[in-house]
């Protein structure tokens, strides 16, 4: 039972003297030792001449040998690694020729191990001690019984030894068991109790097999040597076992391209991190965004983004402590859970360092990239009890470090407008959003001139269980401030194109309109995302059309996506225009085909003048720039009237139609749709 995340191989050249773990270390190996040599001075030379002279002896050695060169691997999420079979082999011998010869024989063993892969000599010796502790442990448990094996004096059991050898088996496999998992914890800084409640199930069964043979190995030992090779083959077949259940284990626990911990993981460590919190302990919960992941892809490919991917998963993973958990949740997000931290400073501090990680310098195919990364913190249990919680509240501080650009960004309650309510809601968005209960509906908008259908703006909407009809007003902020953003915007894209396809195949050429955030401007995936939609769907560009608001004329950030749009020629929308502060220079470097009036002003520009000059200045200013100008919230004929008068283009509101589920709008649309607009609005 060796550790997979080594104890006693630290990054240098092993422990650091006079810490608890070298401590540890020093104590078990002096033990071990001892009791090593104290075993050999019990072996008489002469019996042990005699008994190398049996080919049984050097059979038996070197089945213990080769089965201390690979373990068997169940897990891949154990701090403890694999059980060696050469387990069987040895507790054969200490039944049949007594503790000597198997502590001999085990530790020949683990010193080939050492050579054949380089392990530190300090791992050696404590992996030599630690085996033989539990044979030692084992033998007293046999002597109890008055079973004293020995060369010379070989012990066969019988049916009724069983008792015998269930209790030296269970000595061995406690001892053992209790040694390696104490050095994980010290190493780890986690408590014992955690890490045997994490190993000590899967090792257990495998132990029992391997101790449950060792008897059979004996029997057929004295009765056909010979035969002995045999116990091969039934070994082979546990590690074929083993290996397809550690590859489904890794899969199902593990990211493919990095080999960090993916997000289920993650959930799995994080909650047995808050569960083993003592009073005034914290854990600490950090998420990161790597910026400027795109571009590398863009310039040289996926493959090179891929291999930076790695290299960062590398960075991360080297920039934290043993024991602490380094994850990515896809894309170029990655998470990192401390299980315990000091105090804020300290959790700023970690931050820091993880951010330099990200943004050091990159070297790739010849070129260099010097990319930037945004880092946000959440803290148990200043800040969440559990880990849904966590990583919602540290995406908030991250979506704050990434808009103000300080890079890192302590969870702050007065910045983030979820109440315990809306808390509750998140989690049902969530789940609405894993059993796809969200639905598009889509409202028209119509070409003032001569009423013909130019597109269809896609409006989500969702049915809560209990709550009823829950406004977008509500969940859609709520979504924008957490991790959840990205795959609402994925899923209603992905409805948006769905349907289009639908209509677009069966000669129903409208665009449909898809609102999105200023985050999902922030998010470089976005442009792919929609290159891989409408070629899936068999879709040209003009399509699909993508309202945004006048917030993203306000940051440089989402101009790189915005541009990647414009390439990819998916046409944009300025929308809700007049209510915030818009830059004309600004304004005129987007590029956008269209710019919505915001219904604040269309409804009341039947009776109030200042709102009718405001949309008339609006009308005229787009039309100077030769975009298209959309009236929104018309409701009556009287404003879509006056609407026509100056100039405006387009009208969308309930005056043509409320906004209507999938069927009902395509029945509105086959009975008003007219091929001729197609050409009208230039998507021809």
């Amino acid at each position: 039972m060796l550790p997979m995340t080594d104890p006693t191989d630290t990054r240098d050249t092993g422990p650091r003297v006079g810490t608890p773990l070298w401590a540890y270390l020093a104590g078990v190996t002096v033990i071990g030792l001892t009791a090593l040599v104290v075993a050999q001075l019990r072996l008489d030379p002469g019996d042990l001449a005699e008994l190398a002279r049996s080919p049984l002896f050097w059979v038996l050695g070197a089945l213990v040998v080769l089965g201390e060169l690979r373990p068997v691997m169940l897990s891949s999420q154990a701090s403890v690694g694999g059980t060696y079979p050469s387990t069987m082999f040895t507790f054969a011998a200490l039944l049949h020729l007594g503790l000597p010869v198997a502590v001999l024989m085990q530790a020949a063993a683990v010193l080939m191990n050492g050579v054949v892969t380089r392990r530190a000599w300090h791992r050696v010796l404590f992996n030599t001690s630690q085996s033989t502790l539990a044979l030692t442990a084992a033998a007293v448990v046999l002597g109890l019984f008055g079973i004293v094996p020995a060369p010379a004096q070989p012990w066969v059991p019988a049916g009724t030894d069983m008792l015998a050898i269930a209790v030296s088996g269970v000595a061995y496999f406690v001892t053992r068991a209790l040694l390696v998992c104490a050095a994980v914890a010290l190493h780890e800084r986690r408590s014992l109790i955690r890490v045997l409640r994490s190993t000590a199930g899967p090792q257990s069964l495998v132990y029992a097999g391997l101790l449950g043979l060792a008897p059979l190995v004996v029997i057929v030992m004295e009765e056909s040597p010979g035969l002995v090779p045999l116990f091969v083959a039934p070994l082979a077949a546990v590690y074929f076992t083993a290996t397809l259940s550690m590859r489904r284990d890794h899969q199902a626990m593990h990211d493919e391209l990095t080999g960090l911990p993916n997000r289920k993981m993650l959930a799995v460590a994080t909650e047995e991190a808050l569960a083993e919190a003592r009073e005034g302990e914290k854990v600490g919960f950090f998420l990161l965004d790597l910026h400027g992941l795109k571009q590398v892809n863009d310039t040289l490919g996926h493959p090179v983004g891929d291999r930076l991917l790695q290299l960062m998963a590398h960075r991360l993973t080297h920039t934290v402590r043993p024991g602490d958990v380094v994850a990515r949740l896809g894309g170029d997000e990655f998470a990192v859970l401390l299980p315990r931290i000091r105090d804020v400073q300290a959790a700023r501090e970690v931050a820091a360092r993880l951010r330099v990680a990200l943004t050091e310098s990159v070297r790739l195919e010849g070129m260099s990239f010097d990319l930037d990364g945004s880092v946000g913190i959440a803290l148990y249990p200043d800040h969440a009890p559990d880990f849904e919680l966590l990583l919602q509240r540290a995406d908030v501080a991250m979506y704050l470090a990434k808009e103000a650009r300080t890079g890192v960004e302590l969870y702050q309650a007065d910045k983030d407008r979820n109440s315990p309510e809306r808390l509750g809601l998140f989690g049902d968005l969530r789940r609405a959003l894993d059993n796809r209960q969200l639905r598009l509906h889509y409202q028209p908008k119509v070409r003032l001139e001569d009423g013909r259908v130019l597109g269809m703006e896609a409006l989500l909407r969702w049915r809560h269980p209990t709550r009823g009809q829950v406004p977008p007003a509500e969940f859609v902020p709520l979504a924008e401030q957490s991790y959840l953003m990205r795959q609402l915007t994925e899923y209603v894209i992905d409805a948006a194109l769905e349907q289009a396809a639908r209509w677009w195949h069966t000669g129903l050429r409208v665009q449909v309109a898809v609102n999105v955030s200023a985050r999902d401007l922030l998010d470089s995936a976005l442009p792919e995302q929609l290159e891989m939609g409408l070629a899936r769907f068999r879709l040209p560009p003009e399509a699909v059309q993508l309202e945004v608001t006048e917030r993203v004329l306000t940051g440089e950030q989402a101009h790189d996506t915005i541009k990647a749009l414009a390439a990819l020629g998916v046409p944009l929308s300025l929308d809700d225009f007049g209510t915030g502060y818009s830059s004309l220079i600004r304004l005129q470097r987007l590029a956008v085909s269209e710019v919505k009036i915001d219904a604040s002003f269309v409804r009341r520009i039947v009776e109030s003048q200042d709102d009718e000059r405001i949309v008339r200045s609006i009308v005229d200013l787009v039309r100077s720039l030769g975009l298209r100008s959309v009236a929104e919230g018309v409701e009556c004929e009287e404003v879509a009237g006056r609407l026509a008068e100056m100039g405006c283009d387009v009208a969308q509101g309930w005056l043509y139609s409320r906004p209507m589920p999938a069927a009902e709008a395509t029945i509105w649309l086959r009975e008003r749709y007219q091929a001729p607009a197609l050409e009208a609005t230039g998507l021809g």
